[in-house]
């Protein structure tokens, strides 16, 4: 075993918190400067001008609120609806075709004309092949705003733009045939449909270039993803043929168990016009929605390092300012996950704000086989973006001038805003939900359509050639010259090696997970973590604490802190994290109702009683400190909220993140989160995280329901060994601790390592408070460490006869049973780690036992659920011992409804251990 000390920790420095700040009157704290939106009242001549044509003004409102359902955005058309929209009626409104009326009341008209002339230009702007809905923004501004961009804006596509459009169309168009020849039998997902949606990511990359932002965080779909891939975002098309033959995407030295083409991630740096900026596509399993979540995760957490938005010092920059998420959703998930409606109800919450995502939704108009009209109960795939209040521009994806003004519209209102904005591009797919899908077994009607019509890169080209902007010679050569240099990249793949693209940039201090057993010195200074427990309940002068709190919290902190004895659960997590903090790095904790605690003990953020004002103690640990607390109570959320903490400890493994569910069931709501990224992703795509999940557990009455936090599934995730040592290359540690002294060094281990694993911590409910669970500060102290196992303190081992082996909170109802009765021949040792399997620090307790006889396994929960089917087979084959079980039988729930059906079970599971197995 190796024993690595702990080194004084170097980040960057940020700003010093001073401010005491507002909590439900949303003045701010740390991590969330509240925006105000700085309203611009209509100029009272605009008013005055509507007031004057009031029927014709009713008329404007009803093309800017009803124009999207006469609109052509439909390229496919299958439906071919009834156009006729009677709010769009003249005569609804008093008005004959020949009426005089003001044409100024549109943004960049000017002077008297007919009412069929102001009607002609309303069709135009709001009826064509792009359509708007944004009446229902909340405000004036925003709405006002948005009428003047689209009734005056211009957004006219020069001849060199317009080649450079049709060279992406063209491109993608190629690249698909390419697959298809070379690939003809592989599932490509490919973008034959909808082509012109890589204009919306080249005008996007040209737009931010010129904003100089300098990050842009992306989810996308499978669809199209190849495409953007080899065409845009700079990955050599040799890497993807490299995949597609069947190789690994990585060296062969590393290990990993690799994913799908489709699931690929890349991360380039791409230059216009003189200025960069780094696309990060991130990866995704195939519940394509969840990386949603992540993705704002991982853009709020670059917000954070570059200091931007609610975490600038002065407050002179917003988020979204140097990093900007984008999101690409498929049609069919976005409107039938539900992830997709909590992330979207982060879009404005504190502590989750990215200051606006860009949406896509490709808008397929049928999803793997089923018709839109069976698809949601909405008419478009985008009205989700009404819950939220922001707008939505459908467009037509025959159109890609159109497409490229659409993504002017959507950036140009994420920038004046921060809010998010949707662009619904109505596109179709030409080979069904992949290329060996047939649709028309489901669909004929809507494929012999699909099948008889032209490419949009073919009706671009034309359009082009007709306009005398390049020639026919000139699409050939563009064709011909990416074929050739596909077939070039094609040939190279045979000899193609990957590149290494992992612990590189803010990871390449982090190194993977050794294949050993070490311990790591976590310990701290006395004197400083007094300095931190006093300072975790000290609040100013004149702030009005809760009285409960003053009498119970705070003066019971005090003098254990001053007694250096019986320290609790939240002071230990008080002392991690304010320990940290002094070393420069910072703490996020993030879930329902984390600044108090579900159980009331945590109490990191105090509420003034009159004021309502809010401080957070810890941020004002000492005038030098450069690690700050952030407490995000978020939404009533599981599957959003992790995964966007997922992303957070995904781009920085310098600091601590922490989810922590209301009761350790709730993370099942979350269940996609912990199975395709936390679990698998540094197998599939080395990436290493080090979030962790706080899952509260402990049958205490409490019925199915918040008893079990499920640790058997958790256990069943784990690449854990059942006959071979296990090493911390594990995949996930899954630890059931006893005492506050082992939470507080498993959380500092959580960053003071060099490498990073998942924590899944099975947390405590009646150990909070439980008096026998506490700990001396001395076992906080330098030289001290988390134990996988801690020994029997009690037993003479020489007595010992049998030995109960257990995790949890289970030991102190065993323990005190024991004593109660005297029980001389039996030793408890507690698994503290279960994942990796303490195999050695097993081997050392029991080998204290020379006369037992007996090995059990007790647990409070069920057979079927708990650790025991975890345990049994690494125990039996690694420490070549038959371990007994006892305790629940098998069950469909994790726990009984009735206080004595539970009472009952609570004396078999004490019994049984100590009196039945002798």
């Amino acid at each position: 075993m190796k024993m690595f000390m702990l080194n004084k920790v170097q980040v960057r420095q940020v700003m010093r918190w001073k401010d005491r700040v507002h909590y439900h009157s949303g003045a701010g704290v740390f991590g969330h400067r509240p925006r105000e939106l700085n309203e611009i009242d209509t100029p009272q001549e605009v008013l005055a001008k509507r007031y004057e044509n009031c029927r014709a003004q009713r008329l404007v409102d009803a093309y800017r609120t009803y124009g999207h359902l006469r609109a052509t955005i439909d390229n496919v058309d299958y439906k071919n609806e009834n156009r006729y929209i009677k709010e769009l009626d003249t005569t609804r409104y008093g008005l004959s075709s020949q009426d005089s009326v003001d044409l100024g009341l549109l943004y960049g008209y000017n002077g008297k004309q007919s009412a069929s002339d102001l009607v002609e230009q309303l069709e135009k702007i709001y009826c064509g092949p792009i359509s708007y809905e944004f009446s229902y923004l909340e405000t004036e501004t925003e709405r006002e705003w948005f009428a003047q961009r689209i009734e005056s804006g211009s957004d006219v596509i020069h001849k060199e733009r317009q080649i450079e459009i049709l060279k992406e169309l063209l491109h993608s168009q190629v690249w698909d045939k390419f697959l298809a020849t070379k690939y003809p039998t592989v599932k490509r997902y490919c973008g034959e449909g909808a082509e012109s949606l890589f204009t919306f990511f080249s005008t996007l990359l040209k737009l931010t270039t010129s904003e100089n932002v300098e990050h842009i965080v992306l989810a996308m779909a499978h669809r199209g993803k190849l495409n953007a891939l080899s065409c845009l975002l700079k990955c050599p098309p040799v890497k993807i043929f490299h995949k597609l033959n069947g190789n690994p995407e990585f060296p062969e030295d590393a290990n990993a168990a690799c994913d799908i083409p489709t699931h690929l991630s890349v991360s380039s740096d791409i230059t216009v016009e003189g200025n960069t900026v780094r696309v990060s596509l991130i990866n995704n399993p195939s519940h394509l929605e969840a990386a949603n979540p992540v993705s704002m995760g991982k853009t709020r957490s670059k917000q954070f390092m570059l200091r931007e938005g609610d975490y600038s010092p002065d407050g002179s920059s917003k988020f979204g300012d140097k990093a900007l998420n984008v999101q690409i959703h498929g049609d069919a998930a976005f409107t039938g996950q539900g992830v997709n409606q909590e992330t979207l109800m982060l879009s404005q919450v504190p502590h989750f704000d990215v200051g606006g995502s860009l949406h896509v939704v490709v808008n397929n108009q049928v999803g793997f086989t089923l018709p839109a009209n069976r698809g949601r109960s909405s008419r478009y795939v985008t009205d989700l973006a009404k819950s939220i209040a922001v707008p939505v521009i459908h467009v037509n994806g025959d159109h890609p001038e159109l497409v490229a003004k659409a993504t002017n519209i959507a950036f140009e209102y994420q920038r004046r805003f921060r809010k998010d904005v949707f662009i619904d591009y109505n596109c179709y797919r030409r080979w069904g939900h992949n290329e060996l899908d047939e649709p028309t077994f489901t669909n004929p009607l809507l494929y012999k359509l699909i099948h008889n019509r032209k490419s949009i890169p073919d009706t671009y080209t034309e359009k082009l050639i007709s306009n005398a902007v390049l020639t026919e010679s000139d699409v050939n050569n563009i064709n011909m010259e990416y074929t050739q240099y596909l077939q070039e990249q094609y040939e190279a793949a045979s000899s193609y090696t990957p590149e290494v693209s992992y612990f590189q940039d803010q990871w390449s201090n982090m190194s993977p997970a050794p294949k050993a057993v070490e311990v790591w010195d976590t310990g701290v200074n006395k004197e400083l973590l007094k300095l931190v427990g006093r300072a975790s309940v000290s609040t100013p002068a004149d702030f009005n604490i809760h009285a409960h709190l003053a009498k119970m919290h705070v003066k019971n902190r005090l003098k254990k802190i001053e007694d250096e004895k019986e320290l609790d659960w939240a002071t230990a997590e008080a002392l991690a994290f304010g320990s940290l903090l002094m070393e420069g790095r910072h703490v996020r904790i993030s879930g329902e109702d984390v600044g108090r605690g579900t159980f009331s003990h945590r109490h990191v953020m105090l509420i003034d009683q009159e004021k309502e004002t809010i401080h957070i103690p810890l941020n004002h640990i000492h005038e030098d400190q450069k690690g700050f607390l952030e407490v995000a109570n978020s939404i009533l959320s599981e599957e959003a909220v992790l995964g966007f903490e997922y992303g957070m400890a995904f781009d920085n493994p310098e600091n601590l993140y922490i989810w922590e569910a209301q009761f350790g069931d709730f993370y099942n709501g979350a269940q996609i989160i912990v199975d395709t990224f936390i679990a698998s992703g540094e197998t599939k795509w080395i990436r290493s995280n080090g979030l962790v999940m706080l899952l509260p557990h402990g049958y205490d009455g409490a019925a199915s329901e918040h008893s079990s936090c499920r640790l058997e599934r958790f256990l069943q995730l784990s690449d854990s060994s059942e006959s071979t040592p296990d090493s911390e290359d594990v995949c996930l540690n899954i630890v059931n601790p006893t005492t506050p002294s082992q939470y507080f060094h498993l959380l500092r281990r959580q960053v003071v390592r060099n490498y990073r694993k998942p924590l899944v911590v099975v947390a405590p409910k009646i150990l909070l408070r439980l008096t026998d669970a506490v700990s001396p500060l001395s076992e906080f102290a330098p030289g001290t460490h988390f134990k996988p196992v801690i020994g029997d303190s009690i037993a003479n081992p020489l007595n010992v006869k049998r030995v109960i082996l257990v995790s949890g909170k289970h030991y102190y109802e065993l323990n005190k049973e024991r004593v109660k009765a005297k029980i001389d021949d039996v030793a408890i040792i507690r698994v503290e780690s279960l994942s990796p399997f303490p195999l050695q620090a097993l081997q050392t307790e029991l080998a204290k036992y020379s006369n037992a006889r007996k090995f059990i396994w007790s647990q409070e929960e069920h057979r079927n659920m708990g650790a025991w089917t975890f345990i049994k087979p690494r125990f039996e084959n690694l420490l070549g011992k038959k371990l007994i079980y006892a305790g629940r039988s098998e069950a469909a729930t994790p726990a009984v409804g009735t206080s004595k059906l539970h009472r009952a079970e609570v004396e078999h599971v004490l019994r049984e251990p100590l009196y039945n197995i002798k």
